[in-house]
């Protein structure tokens, strides 16, 4: 059987890849800016790579992985606050989040990611409910992949 991978943006102390390992998923890499929390995850995960900064990230130039998981800040998609969405300067990371995998995707031709784990508050859906849908097609179309919708 073939080693699945992780990549882990926002990673915080490492959450993904910490579930991850309880499967067998291996984590090749992940991007967190607060350093005290990746001196967590070099401690617990010293083989996987810490790439930075994920607004300075090129999706094509990252090794390639079956699943990136991220959990961008949710501080204007929270029902506490002020409920900004997506033009929160922190929760609008979440297209940071996507650029990064629709870079993945064309540099290998539609194969990697082949899934993407996005966690984040119930709210959260609210916001990128009517976002989602026109990022995702334009993009899926610009690479010819197929999709279906459920």
């Amino acid at each position: 059987m073939r080693e699945i991978t992780l990549g882990s943006l926002f990673d915080g102390i490492g959450g993904f890849p910490y579930a991850a390992s309880f499967y067998g998923i291996r984590p090749l890499w992940a991007s967190e800016i607060v350093s005290s929390c990746v001196s967590v995850t070099k401690k617990f995960f010293p083989d996987m790579a810490h790439v930075g900064d994920v607004t300075s990230l090129d999706g094509a130039k990252l090794p390639p992985v079956d699943i990136i998981a991220f959990g961008s800040p949710c501080q204007g998609l929270s029902l506490a606050g002020q409920r900004r969405g997506l033009a929160d300067e922190r929760s609008g990371l979440f297209l940071e989040a996507i650029r990064i995998i629709f870079e993945m995707r064309e540099a290998t031709h539609g194969r990697y990611p082949r899934f993407a784990l996005f966690e984040n508050v119930p709210y959260a859906l609210k916001h990128i409910r009517d976002v989602l849908p026109m990022l995702l097609m334009t993009q899926f179309t610009l690479l010819s992949t197929k999709i279906a919708v459920y």
